[in-house]
Order: C-alpha cells, then structure tokens, then sequence
C-alpha cells in the first residue's frame, strides 16, 4: 500500500513485498562512538544562559548595582570623615570641601556617562566613587546641624526604594507615555526652580532668605520646602519605575551584558537624587519646628 506522504516516499520506508522492482537499501556508515558521546553530551547539557551568551540580565544589573553603591558608601566614608576632621572649638563648622569636589566632579562624570556613545566602565565607577565623597560631605554637614537626621533619611530613601520596587515587580505601578510626559515638564520646572533659586541665594536676594532660600518660605503657613520635596519625593520614585523598566526593557530586547552598567549607574543617580531631597526635606521639618 503506498503511502500518502510523500516525507516517506524513500526506500528506507518502501515495503519490499510490494509489487514491482525492488530497491535494496545500504544501512547509514557507522558512526564513532567518541562523536556519537560528544553529540548527545550536547544535546544532554543545559541551554546557554543569557550570561554565558554576554547578555544583559536583570540579576546581572543587580550585582553591578550592588557593587556601585558598595563603591559609594565606602568614599562616603571617606567624605564623612574628610569633613569632620577640621571640626574644633575655634572651627566648629564641617569642612565643605568634599561636598564641592565630590558634587562638581560626579556632575561632570554623569554627564560623560551619558552622553558617552559606548558605557565606559571606568567612567561609572569614578562616578559612584566622586558621588559618595559628595553624599559623605551633604551628609555630615547636614548631621552636624540636625543630629540623627542622616539615619532617618537613610530609612526613608530605603523605604521608597523597596515599596517602589516591591510595586513595580508586582506590575501595579508601570511606566507610561502620559505619565512619562508629565514627569518630563514636571522635572523641567522642578530644575529650572533649583537654579533660580540658587543664584538668588548666591546673590543674597531678600527674597531668598533663610538657610534654603525660597524653600524656607511659607505658603499659608507651611514652609514652600515641603510641598515641593514631597511632590519631588514622588517624581524620584516615579524615576525609579523609568529605571526598573528600562532595565526590564534591556533585558528583553538582548543587550549586551555591559548596558548592567548602564542600568546600575542610571539607578545610583535616582537614589541619591532622592536621597538629598529627602535629606532637605526632613531638615526643612526640623528646622521649622
């Protein structure tokens, strides 16, 4: 009886009792045992990692991340330390020099990061290393001013960071076009302030008086600096879901395991831009109290 599909029309599935002439069909050559071994150990070994092929993946990312902020906290150290050092009777003021060397350089180094063509990694770990001088520095000053503050912003940045991330992982909160727009005019306004209100600080306006300049003014009696860092607390967090989606997005699309760099260092900046705003928040709080 013939058969249909014409996949078996061969004479290996040819039934040599059938009428007509018959084809006599030669067995395959035999094969090595050694490559038979080796072929079927590879089809028996697991698939290639995302790792293992250089792409990017989330625990990947995590892992660099962890090392970056492990860079930072131990220069903050160094910050902290660098600041306090000269604090004495005839001098009972914390040395500003970290904060200022630590902020400009880690200022210029974010913007080589992100504008770099390629991710550098040298250039990220400068950066956390520079970062931390400047959070050591803030840190100190703004602990030699309102002791225990440091430990309560520190509390209070962890906390936003896990209940964000704990949101975003549970697909409650997620990144979208118009929330992203909004957030992008928001940031805009939010720097363009920052500046106005640094120079009118360093120009000693009238109207920027008070250690904080125009955050230490009051609107129907609630001081400007907690309306705004609570609405710039939530543009941070609404940052770090950009961050976990990017990352997320990295992953998916099969970036190459050096863009864990980039994913790191984008959240380093999140975190420490919250953690100052936070660290202002609290000492706008204290001091008015």
């Amino acid at each position: 009886m013939a058969l249909n599909n014409p996949a078996f029309n061969t004479p290996a599935f040819q039934d040599p009792r059938a009428g007509g002439a018959q084809t006599r069909y030669s067995p395959p050559p035999a094969v090595d045992p050694a490559a038979a071994a080796t072929i079927e150990g590879a089809y028996a070994a697991p698939s290639a990692s995302a790792v293992d092929t250089g792409r990017m993946t989330v625990e990947d990312t995590v892992m660099k991340t962890l090392a970056l902020f492990g860079i930072l906290v131990v220069t903050a150290v160094v910050g902290w330390i660098w600041s306090m050092a000269g604090v004495s009777v005839a001098n009972p003021n914390p040395s500003a020099a970290p904060m200022i060397v630590g902020g400009l350089v880690g200022f210029v180094l974010a913007m080589v990061a992100t504008f770099k063509k390629k991710p550098s990694v040298p250039v990220f770990i400068a950066y956390a290393a520079f970062e931390g001088l400047f959070v050591g520095g803030i840190s100190a000053f703004f602990e030699f001013m309102f002791p225990g503050i440091v430990l309560q912003a520190t509390l209070a940045t962890l906390s936003v960071v896990g209940v964000t991330l704990a949101l975003f992982a549970s697909g409650k909160v997620r990144a979208s076009a118009r929330a992203t727009k909004i957030f992008m005019i928001a940031m805009v306004g939010y720097m363009v302030f920052a500046l106005v209100n640094l120079g009118l600080m360093l120009f000693n306006a009238p109207i920027a008086g008070g250690p904080f300049g125009l955050y230490s003014t009051t609107v129907a009696g609630i001081p400007l600096g907690l309306i705004i860092g609570v609405l710039v607390v939530i543009m941070a967090a609404y940052s770090l879901v950009l961050d976990f989606d990017q990352i997320q997005r990295g992953v998916r699309n099969g970036a190459a395991r050096v863009y864990g760099w980039v994913g790191a260092f984008g959240i380093m900046v999140t975190v420490v831009w919250l953690y100052v705003e936070i660290l202002r928040l609290i000492a706008i709080l204290r001091g008015n109290n």
